[in-house]
């Protein structure tokens, strides 16, 4: 699991979720000198109903007084705002689809967070992701390098959303519960009376939270609306901005019953940025939703690796990892898939692992597929 020195100091950082509680408490149950960090990254809109943070940090309070624990607050709004929000409005302005939870990972919880523990005299920082660290030497003398794996429960693995952490950051990480299944957490957290045992998982954009995403990203950046077309040019509405839009998208398309008789459902197959098209095909199917290549920037690899490179990938959070070939061209990564892969989305993350173990990641910029008008030997034309 982790082995660190019985007297560490070690920083838990707690949301006031289920899995980082039962972080503390295990850590604590272990006999380390534990302490407690609340973060808060988002303050847009504290008096509105979607602002969990206050009652977060209520739920906080009660788990340290429970289990005895110092608790620090922080605010990192203004760091998130500039490092994550913004970026995430620039690449929906460009008509890709980020993922804010990877680059929250990098610039605030394992950069920012990581960082202020250290300061606070923490020895390490621990968390509830599920996803494990092992060091390994070459030899058994020198420095150990870390290995980043999934966590043993496959269905909630977060090894992809951590592909960009460093050496240094592993070797002063802790994940205590990357080795527990999700029910197994619960358990835990039920017997040792946490008043957050029962607690609903969060989801939405990380740190913002649950909201009606199309009236919440239009708050920040101006939509502008067009056309919905076919392959062929043949238009059978109008959107709504594409930035409203992610390639495979069904639901709010608002053109039922539209074009041929089979009543196949409609489905983004691809956007045009220069006449703010969104392109629009029937059926799960069809081959403009599907691409056997991709192009990714700005690499991160865990420990070296060499190119070209045979493992699998994933290029979403919940997808089976998919063989593939790996190698360096035009200034970008390439990423060849041994079977076509459905709905690849410039914008988000592909990740790449041998067996258990995450090697590292890299964003995701053009495609093969028919619809990705982006394709091209030059990647200075991407943006």
């Amino acid at each position: 699991m982790y082995n660190i020195p019985p007297n560490s100091k070690i920083m838990v950082g707690l949301s006031g979720g289920v899995d980082s509680a039962v972080t503390a408490w295990l850590l604590k149950e272990q006999g380390f000198v534990v302490e407690a960090l609340f973060m808060k990254n988002w303050e847009e809109d504290d008096t509105s109903s979607f602002c969990s943070a206050k009652e977060d940090l209520a739920v906080v309070r009660r788990v340290c007084q429970q289990l005895n624990l110092p608790l620090h607050t922080v605010n990192f709004a203004a760091e998130y705002w500039q490092r994550v929000f913004s970026e995430f409005l620039d690449e929906y302005q460009a008509g890709r689809t980020p993922n804010p939870d990877i680059l929250c990972n990098k610039e605030i919880k394992f950069n920012e967070c990581l960082n202020y523990a250290l300061r606070l005299g923490a020895d390490y920082m621990a968390t509830g992701h599920y996803a494990q660290q092992i060091p390994r030497s070459d030899d058994g003398s020198g420095p150990a390098h870390y290995q980043l794996l999934k966590g043993a429960d496959l269905n909630k693995d977060q090894s992809y959303f951590l592909y960009t952490l460093t050496q240094s950051q592993l070797a002063k990480s802790i994940f205590p519960i990357g080795h527990l299944l999700k029910s197994q957490v619960r358990t835990l957290a039920q017997q040792a009376g946490l008043i957050n045992h029962a607690r609903k998982d969060s989801t939405g954009i990380c740190f913002i939270g649950e909201r009606k995403f199309q009236p919440f990203l239009a708050e920040f950046v101006s939509p502008k609306p067009g056309p919905i077309e076919t392959p062929n040019g043949q238009v059978l509405g109008q959107h709504q901005g594409l930035m409203f839009y992610t390639l495979g998208q069904r639901k709010g398309l608002q053109i039922g019953g539209q074009a041929d008789s089979l009543a196949l459902p409609w489905y983004v197959v691809g956007k045009d940025m220069s006449k703010h098209r969104l392109i629009v095909a029937q059926g799960q199917s069809h081959p403009w939703l599907y691409a056997t290549q991709l192009r990714a920037q700005a690499p991160h690899w865990i420990n070296p690796i060499s190119l070209p490179l045979r493992c699998q990938a994933k290029i979403r959070y919940r997808q089976a990892p998919q063989n593939c070939q790996v190698q360096w061209a035009q200034n970008q990564l390439n990423v060849t898939f041994d079977t076509p892969q459905r709905a690849i989305t410039p914008g988000q993350a592909i990740v790449f692992y041998a067996g258990q173990q995450c090697l590292g990641g890299a964003t995701i910029t053009t495609t093969n597929a028919p619809g990705d008008r982006h394709w091209c030997t030059d990647p200075s034309k991407y943006k």
